[in-house]
């Protein structure tokens, strides 16, 4: 064999192995290092405002809720998202990104309402270009006591390419009102090992707000459930919200489940919304699987998230896969006054923002 050509195989087997040492190194450093949730968690308060300066809610009144997944501030209608087909993996600048985050932030300060329910808030996460996305949209002064947990979190995710890197994510519950507590309660993951250490761990926010001069408390679920994995991890989380706020209403408390179910009530009628081949296809949860009395809401005259297989176009709306994924449900000591999705054409998100209002009934 020349001795060119056996230097040649030699530097190939070199590199081959240095870069099977490194990802073994580095499935190491992250199995070492992947966030292990306890099934359970007491949550800290974030933000200026304190439980100790914040109003006592008052059933008598009519209550607001804001519900939105942002999509990190970085899926905004000139992009595409690789997940779904497209090319990108992070937000398309970082200007951008915090031309998505001053907007978001100006619709809530302009709703003002009582309650905000965010999913997909990044932290310190790379493809939002490392910044604390709750200070952007909430800054110091925001009147709101608020509260996050994590569902996604990585030292470096290692795909697709240019790689994920480091994510810092989940969502988060903002209040007017005082919370008793804030609990970060964990869903099952479908993922195994090694694909689960660079992978979501989901989880459900509970906020419980007390009621003046009742015993009962409103309790507030944040949700953000599974979406590209099958459809038993989606079974297998609604199950556990289920379990969860069945219980809340058999204690008589008043209940509100609500964000990103990934999935489409069975109550809806889809009709103005076709299946496009090759598009990812939300499942479906069956209301009647719920014991009586709960409220189901999803608007179907507005889609609350569109594909991000393409920027999106609105002259072109016929080629775009709309869903409606996003939504609420209400225990039956709850007044629905109003709830629509609001249309923003999915200029800063991907999802369109849901706004409830309603009252307790005593």
């Amino acid at each position: 064999m020349p001795k060119v050509l056996s230097k040649i195989i030699l530097s190939f087997a070199l590199i081959l192995g240095l870069l099977c040492l490194a990802g073994i190194f580095l499935v190491v450093v992250l199995s070492t290092c992947e966030y292990r949730p306890k099934a359970e968690m007491e949550l800290g308060q974030l933000g200026s405002k304190t439980n100790s300066d914040a109003l006592t809610l008052d059933a008598s009144g009519s209550i607001s809720l804001l519900s939105w997944n942002i999509g990190y501030c970085g899926l905004n209608s000139e992009v595409d998202f690789f997940m779904d087909g497209g090319k990108m993996v992070r937000g398309a600048s970082r200007r951008q990104l915090e031309k998505n985050a001053n907007k978001i932030s100006s619709y809530i300060k302009e709703r003002n309402c009582d309650f905000i329910f965010l999913q997909e808030v990044d932290k310190k996460s790379t493809r939002s270009y490392k910044k604390n996305q709750i200070n952007l949209l909430f800054g110091k002064n925001s009147g709101y006591c608020l509260w996050f947990a994590n569902n996604y979190k990585c030292l470096f995710v290692p795909f697709p390419f240019p790689p994920i890197g480091k994510v810092d994510a989940g969502i988060l519950n903002a209040s007017k009102y005082g919370v008793s507590s804030a609990k970060r309660i964990s869903l099952p993951v479908p993922f195994k090992w090694p694909i689960r250490v660079a992978n979501l761990k989901r989880a459900l926010l509970v906020t419980r707000v007390p009621i003046k001069n009742s015993d009962k408390e409103l309790v507030l679920i944040n949700l953000h459930l599974e979406a590209y994995s099958s459809g038993e991890a989606q079974v297998a989380q609604t199950q556990v919200l289920k379990k969860l706020i069945e219980s809340e209403v058999a204690k008589g408390n008043f209940v509100i489940a609500g964000g990103d179910f990934n999935q489409t009530f069975s109550s809806i009628d889809l009709s103005a919304y076709p299946s496009l081949p090759d598009k990812w296809q939300p499942g479906r949860i069956e209301i009647t699987e719920f014991e009586e009395g709960f409220t189901f809401l999803m608007d179907e005259t507005v889609p609350s998230c569109r594909s991000l297989d393409k920027p999106y176009n609105e002259k072109y709306k016929s080629d775009f896969q709309f869903y409606i994924i996003d939504g609420f449900i209400l225990s039956n000591n709850i007044r629905v006054k109003s709830f629509k999705v609001e249309d923003l054409y999915f200029q800063n998100s991907d999802h369109n923002p849901l706004l409830l209002e309603f009252e307790l009934i005593n």
